[in-house]
Order: C-alpha cells, then structure tokens, then sequence
C-alpha cells in the first residue's frame, strides 16, 4: 500500500446541463497537487456542458471529457468513469459543487481508511469558489463511523436532527472497490451514494469523516432531490431490502437496517397513493390502498405529516451550514 502523502486521486464529475456551474467544479478539481485526472461524464447534456467543462480545463492534460449519448443516471455515469480511473483514490464531485483548496492533502493525512469523508459547507446556489463565506466554527476531530451509526443517521427520528450523512463525499480506496467489484446501481437515480457506503461497509470498509470543512454544495430550494419519484423510491426501497438480506449482521445491525427499511416503504406507499390519486381520483386511490390493509398506515401517517408541515414555520435557511456542527 502507497503512503499517504503519495497517493493520487481521481475525480469523477457526472453532469447533466450543468454549463452554468459545472467550471468551478473542474477548476477546484484541477487545483489540488493530489489530483492525477479529472474524468467528467457529460450524461447526454442538450446544452454546452462540454464545452464549459474544456473552458474550465484550460488544456490540462488531466482533464477527459466522456460523453453519453442516452441519459442513464448518475449511477451509470460514475460507473463508465470508474472503469477508467487510475489513481489510488476515487472523489466523487457533483457538478454544482466545488472543493476547497487543500482538501485531498488533508484527507489523506488520515490513516487506516477506506473511506474518508469531510465536512459539507451548503452555500447559495449562486456561490462560486472566489466567493465562499467563512464556515462556522468546529472543534477539528476525526470520526469513526460504523454501518449502525451510519444508517441512523440517515433516517428520520421524531425529535431529532436528521444528519444526512449519506450526503459525505468520501475519497474511496480504489483497491478495496476494485477488490470487492463495487459499482453503483445503476438501477437507483437516488440515494446511490447512501447504497454503495452500506454496502461497502457491509464488507468491513473503514469509513472515517473530519470535522473539517473541505466540500463545498450548492443548495437549490427547489432541488429535484426533494420531488422523489414513486420509481426512484421504488429503487432506494428494494436496496433497502438487499441490504437487510445480507447474511452475517448482529441483531442491532439488522435493527437499524430494518427501521430504515420501514421508513422507505412508508414514503415510497405514500407517493405511489398520490400518483394513483393524481391520475384516478381520491376515492379509487382509496379503494386500491384498501385491497392490501398493511399499506393504509403507513399512506396516513405521511398525510398526517405533510398536513402538519404546512402548519409549521419555514426551515431556517441552510445557507452557511455545516454537514456535521
């Protein structure tokens, strides 16, 4: 195994008419003495996502430009990028995000991992890299993460924060993919970052996160990412499902997984009720959910909950806030 301080890292950038924002991520990609390639996937983009992203490369040799002629997802996108990947790390870098100067030198300084996340500062979504505000302050440390802590993290728990941390965009051990043939699904369009670090984790990767703040992401209030589809939950719902089938996991383990598991279920069953209500009508929508008793539940507590969210204030703005406070 290399040490740290030589190691290389390549960066994978999957785009679709991402033109507009798409130059500050190959700039801050290109930037980093770490960074062996920058590898964007143009997924079938009708405007000049291309080009923007040669703009931005200002000819650098390390720099490939991969194009798509069918729009597959993010999933397939990343996987043509890992077939051709050479460097001993991989980052994955949306193309609406930027990362800040020195962020792989300090990654890698961190030892005995797999998997090797920072900090996520969400900024404006008109934020460009010259611009950025100044993070909030927190205590420098490096967490250990576990499959049980992870997964907690990422579903809903009345009372409590939602930390997102399927969100983190690690540098991934290149070796420990490749060793184990991990690739995303590419049946999944969400929460295929979420999927992968599971999986990996069920295979005993060692996931550490610093506290410090080295990823930058545009947040859109109007983000597709909050109008899931009946289908994209669908798919994040049957991973849920494998995951829970893997052999070998301790009861708290498989606990976690299945609370998660529960929480999909409840939100794919509600959306899939409002499209049956969208295209049938109230009553039809009600005499279908009524043929299978186990789903009215699940489909009343998610109307319950979204008649009780128009009641509340507006989130405070995300603008400036860290991933991990």
């Amino acid at each position: 195994m290399k040490k740290a301080a030589s190691s290389t890292v390549s960066v994978i950038i999957t785009a679709y008419e991402a033109a507009s924002t798409i130059a500050g991520a190959v700039r801050t990609a290109l930037a980093e003495t770490e960074t062996t390639e920058v590898i964007v996937v143009d997924d079938a983009s009708k405007d000049n996502t291309v080009e923007a992203a040669e703009r931005a490369g200002q000819g650098d040799a390390r720099l490939k430009v991969v194009r798509c002629a069918i729009n597959g997802g993010p999933a397939a996108a990343r996987n043509r990028a890992l077939a051709i990947t050479t460097g001993d790390f991989i980052a994955i870098l949306d193309a609406d995000d930027f990362i800040l100067p020195g962020r792989f030198a300090r990654l890698l300084a961190i030892s005995d991992a797999d998997m090797i996340a920072d900090n996520i500062l969400f900024v404006d979504e008109n934020s460009f890299p010259d611009d950025l505000p100044l993070a909030p302050p927190v205590s420098p440390r490096v967490i250990n993460i576990d499959l049980v802590g992870f997964v907690r993290a990422n579903h809903s728990v009345r009372g409590k924060k939602r930390q997102e941390w399927g969100f983190l965009k690690p540098v991934i051990r290149r070796e420990f993919l490749e060793s184990q043939n991990f690739r995303y699904d590419e049946t999944m369009r969400l929460g295929e970052d979420y999927d992968l670090y599971v999986r990996m984790m069920q295979k005993q990767a060692r996931f550490r996160v610093s506290t410090e703040v080295g990823y930058a992401a545009r947040w859109r209030y109007n983000s597709l990412s909050s109008r899931h589809s009946t289908a994209d939950l669908q798919a994040l719902y049957a991973a849920a499902l494998a995951h829970l089938s893997v052999g070998g996991m301790d009861d708290i383990t498989r606990t976690a997984l299945r609370v998660h598991a529960k929480e999909l279920k409840r939100r794919f069953l509600l959306r899939d009720f409002l499209d049956r209500r969208a295209e049938a009508g109230r009553l039809t929508a009600l005499l279908s959910a009524c043929r299978d008793p186990l789903t009215l539940a699940p489909i009343a507590r998610g109307i319950l909950n979204d008649k009780l969210a128009a009641y509340r204030p507006p989130p405070v703005s995300r603008i400036g806030r860290l991933l991990i406070e």
